[in-house]
């Protein structure tokens, strides 16, 4: 039996670019449903999309995330392929990721962006992706050649374990730890990435979006890594008290006073503070393998990929 595969493009602003993404969807997966999900937009992007043959439905809170939790929690599919509705990404490509989705049993597959216009991705994304990329490889052991990117092929058993926590644009970061942390098999396809049509811009800001990305990545490493995240923080406090209160130790052995007190008082405030900080960590480090364990048992009670 064929799986049922679902398009999903959430949207926002895009009356000039969303008639020509469900095109490109409809002929590169003539079988597959079409699902717009508009975002309070301000232009005639649901008439544009329902003309064009697409299931339109709204999601009132604003922001990426809030679209790609309801889109997430609404469709019901074997496969999903996610993109914006912008036209910048390439439909035909669709076809090759779900193959790859399907022979090698993966739970997504990334659509690594290669642009070949000028003007279709900023300098400052280029150097900002590479950098996060860098960050989370760090942080996580492993990483995507693009984090950023919005076009992915999902399995359901990915889909329906996610439990969503961005509202904005730092979504992509967060489907990319989720599917890091529960070690689940990935793959990528380098795809074009084009300009964006003529009377649609770009909702990104570069400094503001990756600043809240950045904010994401460090909130989830301390989120899903809490005994390192602590412990850091401890040895920093620690090294801080021993560096205070190494003066005081061999003036106390010279002459067998301590003659400033609120240095003492403040090295062993910090040694305090870095034995609760490492505490801290031991005991959510505990909670987040429980944590873990649950989404894991989520994730296993969906039917794998390569299941007929």
């Amino acid at each position: 039996m064929e799986p049922r595969i679902a398009v999903i493009l959430p949207c926002y602003n895009e009356e000039a670019a969303i008639a020509q993404t469900v095109a490109g969807f409809r002929a590169a997966l003539p079988d597959a449903a079409i699902y717009v999900y508009d975002n309070n937009s301000a232009d005639r992007t649901v008439e544009v999309a329902r003309a064009a043959g697409a299931v339109v439905r709204t999601e009132r809170m604003q922001g990426k995330g809030n679209v790609v939790r309801r889109m997430f929690a609404d469709v019901d599919a074997d496969i999903y392929v996610m993109a914006d509705g912008d036209a910048t990404y390439d439909p035909a490509a669709a076809s090759a990721m779900i193959a790859k989705l399907r022979e090698e049993g993966l739970d997504m597959v990334v659509g690594t962006r290669i642009h070949e216009a000028a003007d279709a991705y900023r300098r400052g994304h280029v150097l900002g992706n590479r950098a996060m990329t860098g960050l989370l490889a760090q942080l996580f052991g492993r990483s995507f050649t693009d984090i950023f990117s919005g076009y992915r092929v999902f399995s359901r058993r990915f889909v329906k374990s996610f439990p969503v926590l961005s509202a904005g644009f730092e979504i992509e970061t967060e489907i990319s730890v989720h599917a890091l942390e529960l070690k689940m098999p990935v793959g990528e396809i380098e795809t074009r990435y084009l300009a964006r049509p003529e009377g649609s811009a770009s909702k990104l800001s570069t400094y503001r979006d990756g600043a809240r990305i950045a904010r994401t990545i460090v909130t989830l490493y301390r989120i899903e890594k809490p005994m390192l995240f602590f412990g850091w923080i401890a040895l920093a406090l620690a090294g801080l008290a021993v560096i205070l209160a190494v003066p005081l130790a061999m003036t106390y052995m010279e002459t067998g006073l301590v003659p400033r007190f609120p240095t003492a008082i403040l090295a062993t405030g910090l040694v305090i503070l870095s034995a609760l900080s490492l505490f801290a960590g031991l005991i959510l480090d505990t909670v987040v393998r429980g944590r873990r364990e649950m989404r894991r048992l989520a994730y296993l009670a969906q039917p794998a990929p390569m299941a007929e």
